[in-house]
């Protein structure tokens, strides 16, 4: 029994050698005097870079605000000096009206306009409360533009008004032109009219 152990163990061992394929020489390399061998160029560090610092964007300029008085004043100045303006005359002062490609404080523009007419003795200025209650007696919208001449012409005379005053403001918003016009109750004409750069 110990016989036939050792010849299946043989048996095993001798067929787990046929398996293996032969191992191939290599060939001895060679090296031929006075020819020298190219180096192979060593791998360069790269450099460490300081991360990029990222540009962090200008925020956009502000604008100054719009310098109502300045901007209205010298047009106020013009009208008070225009022929046909009679001195002591009741005027109705519309809001100023924003036209312009964007948006305008045009309350602050008309209550500019309300301050540089008081401080002159031409007009007696409607108070801007007495004018919200005739547009409400009459039905309209204390927001309501006079832009319609017969909605103005009948508004002033219930004020019993004697001259409407038209503001526009138009063109970009950025750099606006203020236009004014003056017109007479009576006859519905334009006394004057006039415009200017706005101030800032």
């Amino acid at each position: 029994m110990k016989k036939l152990l050792l010849v299946a163990a043989a048996a095993l061992i001798l067929s787990g050698c046929m398996t293996r394929p032969p191992e191939e020489p290599q060939a001895p390399v060679t090296t031929i005097p006075g020819q020298p061998q190219p180096e192979q160029p060593q791998p360069q560090p790269q450099p460490t870079l300081p991360p990029a610092s990222q540009t962090v964007p200008q925020p956009p300029k502000m604008q100054k605000p719009i310098d109502w008085p300045a901007s209205v004043q010298p047009l106020v100045a013009q009208m008070l000096k225009a022929d046909g303006v009679e001195s002591g005359g009741v005027l109705l002062v519309d809001n100023v009206k924003n036209s312009t490609n964007g948006s305008l404080q045009a309350s602050a523009a008309t209550a500019a306009l309300y301050d540089a007419l008081g401080a002159g003795n031409t007009f007696s200025v409607v108070p801007a409360s007495q004018l919200i209650q005739a547009k409400q007696t009459l039905g309209l919208s204390a927001d309501d533009s006079l832009v319609s001449r017969s909605k103005a012409i009948g508004l002033a005379r219930y004020l019993k008004a004697q001259y409407v005053l038209y503001s526009d403001a138009s063109g970009s918003a950025k750099a606006p032109t203020l236009e004014m016009q003056l017109m007479l109750v009576q006859t519905g004409e334009i006394v004057w009219s006039g415009s200017g750069d706005v101030q800032r």
